[in-house]
């Protein structure tokens, strides 16, 4: 499965997750999206910096626009591939919301 597949199918299933598994609805709140924003502009500098000075690269098979780094256009934003991007909201989005739900439950 490629990196593309991989990153929509964490998107799909932190939405799942969150709104009908765990049912703790963050990403139907302002207060996450405000959140995520914050964590987003980090993510987009600490990505922009490694793959715009390609300390890090990519095979051009498995990220949307090929593995040449540009700074807005071809599959990525700020250098960063779209995959990195769905990716880190899948991570963020899960951790949260494990969280919150873990929380509910302490005695």
């Amino acid at each position: 499965m490629s990196y593309t597949a991989l990153a929509i199918v964490g998107v799909a299933l932190t939405v799942v997750l969150d709104w009908y598994l765990l049912r703790t609805r963050l990403l139907g709140r302002r207060l996450f999206w405000v959140s995520y924003a914050i964590v987003l502009s980090f993510q987009l500098v600490v990505n922009g910096i490694l793959t715009g000075h390609r300390v890090v690269t990519y095979n051009p098979a498995d990220v949307v626009g090929g593995a040449t780094p540009t700074l807005f256009g071809s599959g990525r934003v700020i250098y960063a591939p779209i995959e990195d991007l769905l990716f880190g909201f899948a991570l963020v989005g899960q951790t949260l919301a494990w969280w919150v739900w873990w929380g509910r439950r302490e005695p």
